[in-house]
């Protein structure tokens, strides 16, 4: 999980909170407050999913390891290099 999502979530319910507590005093001024502060984490939140979907198609795209990749690749690599040495003999 990204660090923005975490962030975004703890001022999304920091801005809820401050907003309720507004309209239970009725102070206009924090019920704003608390509402841009709540904007501001559903905007990191979101910020955060959506890096955290780039890194999730990076690595659908890359593979789960590269060098498992390249360790096979030598394996076969030498595979055919046994073989063709006891084909020669």
């Amino acid at each position: 999980m990204d660090k923005d999502r975490v962030k975004g979530k703890l001022d999304d319910a920091a801005g809820r909170a401050k907003r309720q507590v507004g309209e239970w005093t009725d102070d206009t001024k924090a019920q704003v407050e608390g509402a841009a502060q709540q904007v501001k984490g559903k905007a990191e939140n979101a910020w955060g999913k959506m890096k955290d979907a780039a890194r999730d198609a990076k690595d659908a795209i890359k593979g789960p390891d590269d060098k498992s990749k390249e360790v096979e690749r030598e394996r076969d690599e030498g595979e055919r290099e046994r073989r063709k040495d006891r084909d020669v003999a």
